[in-house]
């Protein structure tokens, strides 16, 4: 495949983001399972957020954020690829793209960290606003071939 779209580097980067912040919620949640003596041997499944109270706040704010790495991003995969393959994923589509993964990674590195709620906020309002933006030229896109 000679022709790939541009904007595809955005999704592949915020697929990786992703896998870093699953590696590192990994890396703290398990060592902070163990000193507080829970086991994962005959432990069954429970829901998300289980090991609220339970485990450090901070250990948390990884697994939440990985979380919602699973939620609003999917609108931007899916998004990023209808661009791509309607031949719209450069110029201004692909500023925005990158604009909502850094956004994204921005917001994951403030709630992993510091999770001022005010500075998440901001964060999470700009990566929508770019995905507001993509998906407007989407459906522009989109409806002017029907």
């Amino acid at each position: 495949m000679n022709n790939v779209s541009p904007i595809l580097g955005s999704v592949v980067a915020l697929i990786g983001w992703s896998l870093v912040m699953m590696a590192w919620m990994y890396a703290t949640r398990f060592p902070a399972m163990w000193r507080k003596g829970i086991s994962l041997k005959g432990r069954v499944g429970s829901k998300t957020g289980a090991l609220d109270g339970v485990i450090e706040d901070h250990v948390q704010w990884k697994a939440h954020n990985y979380n919602h790495l699973m939620e609003q991003p999917t609108l931007f995969y899916a998004v990023a690829l209808t661009l791509a393959l309607i031949d719209q994923g450069d110029g201004i589509n692909l500023y925005l793209a990158w604009a909502y993964v850094a956004f994204r990674i921005l917001h994951s590195l403030v709630q992993a960290t510091t999770n001022i709620v005010l500075h998440r906020l901001i964060l999470f309002a700009l990566s929508s606003v770019a995905l507001l933006g993509l998906t407007v030229h989407a459906a522009i896109a989109v409806c002017s071939h029907l």
